[in-house]
């Protein structure tokens, strides 16, 4: 496939590392509706971590990337590829505003001939049912006739730097069976993993789909087994680790389940599954067990202090990690704050440490502030291990038992003579 002029929405998680991948082969301009995040990654830096300042230097100064939030910018680019977060709301209801904002924003500068591919996660349908309804009205043109559309889910994992954009095998679909071939053609000139041509926009939606409800799910099981064992005093880590030594056992953990996608996603099958007169229960239950992980952390911390002869009111507790996952910035649908809320409702003072998350986004988006700098342990009388950052496994765990505190590793990573309990 020859050189192609391509709009990337949305300079996300998602969208930049596309946008960095494209431009090795094609025209890019990547748009954003936020200024600041556009001056950011001018200067060279990414707050996501997903692109290195180097690799972002490089091609931003060979002119195949053009960086900007003027809609001016696009209006000369025939491929618009949508990026932008689908988050649900305080319902837990699909919030499809951001694709649909930037949906218009499309439809604006949509012309004969253009392609419209959406890498969103959405639920089955929505693509042709919510997405080309917009581009229609706001362009004043017609699907399969004038413009043309595409569905291909993002398989990004934020934090991985071996399992990236191009290494991952990429689905692919399209509104017509030539403009499929178009598109598939489209990515595989960088997605070195090889692509998969789904037989139509539905089935590449479904499928990004269930791949997180299926994680969702199988985490969801491992969490209710440590509900049940936490009872039976049993430590699960161990039941895991017996139960692995047969070829065929799926080796999931228990957790805090966040982020953008797993903590998500489910919620637009499940909304979609109940549009059609299906109750998804099965999806639904493990939903709810997941959701309820990081209030059963804090409140088997609480047993354990108690069981220590430490007063709550007024006790003081130690978060460590509050991003989503190891080793990355972002804070996205994170759990922790649960654990955090559930502490604070029991008159426990909680400090939160997190040397990888963004400070300002925290205070911005959850109302308090994360410590400046690495905190001494023995100040706390209760320490919890919530996400297993690298620089929190070199910390020196092991005399917080023996100063009469406790220690609650939600990631089973320290050794366990050093702690009162575990996930």
């Amino acid at each position: 496939m020859g050189t192609q002029k391509i709009a990337v929405i949305g300079l996300g998680y998602v969208g930049l590392p596309l946008a960095v991948a494209f431009a090795e082969k094609h025209s890019i301009v990547g748009y954003d509706i936020d200024n600041k995040r556009i001056t950011e990654l001018q200067k060279f830096r990414d707050a996501t971590k997903e692109i290195s300042d180097i690799e972002l230097k490089n091609v931003l100064s060979s002119g195949q990337l053009l960086l900007s939030s003027q809609i001016e910018d696009i209006k000369s680019c025939h491929i618009y590829i949508v990026t932008v977060p689908t988050p649900i709301n305080q319902f837990k209801a699909p919030d499809l505003e951001p694709i649909l904002t930037a949906t218009r924003t499309v439809a604006f500068v949509l012309k004969r001939g253009d392609i419209v591919i959406y890498e969103s996660t959405v639920y089955p349908g929505c693509t042709e049912e919510d997405c080309v309804p917009v581009l229609e009205e706001y362009s004043g043109l017609t699907y399969n006739t004038d413009f043309f559309c595409g569905y291909s889910p993002e398989r990004i994992n934020p934090g991985d730097k071996i399992n990236t954009l191009t290494a991952i095998k990429k689905v692919t679909s399209g509104s017509t069976p030539e403009v499929a071939s178009k598109i598939d053609l489209l990515y595989a000139s960088i997605i070195h993993a090889g692509t998969y041509k789904a037989p139509s926009i539905k089935v590449a939606e479904a499928a990004k789909a269930i791949e997180n409800a299926q994680r969702d799910l199988n985490i969801s099981l491992m969490n209710e087994l440590a509900l049940i064992f936490d009872r039976m005093d049993i430590d699960t880590t161990e039941v895991l680790e017996a139960a692995a030594t047969k070829w065929n056992f799926l080796r999931f953990k228990p957790g805090l389940v966040g982020g953008h996608c797993i903590g998500v996603d489910p919620y637009y099958l499940t909304h979609k599954a109940q549009q059609v007169g299906y109750n998804p229960q099965v999806i639904l239950s493990g939903r709810t067990v997941n959701d309820g992980m990081g209030a059963f952390v804090a409140r088997k911390t609480v047993k354990l202090m108690i069981q220590k002869d430490i007063k709550i009111k007024g006790a003081k507790a130690l978060v460590l990690g509050f991003t989503f996952k190891e080793n990355c910035p972002d804070i996205r649908n994170t759990k922790v704050i649960d654990v955090v809320d559930e502490l604070k409702e029991f008159g426990v003072a909680v400090d939160v440490y997190d040397p990888y998350a963004s400070k300002e986004r925290v205070k911005e988006e959850f109302g308090f502030s994360l410590m400046e700098s690495e905190p001494n342990l023995s100040d706390y009388h209760g320490v919890i291990v919530a996400v297993a950052h690298d620089a929190f496994l070199a910390m020196d765990f092991a005399g917080i038992r023996q100063k009469g505190a406790v220690l609650f590793d939600t990631k089973s990573c320290l050794s366990k003579e050093w702690i009162d309990s575990r996930l």
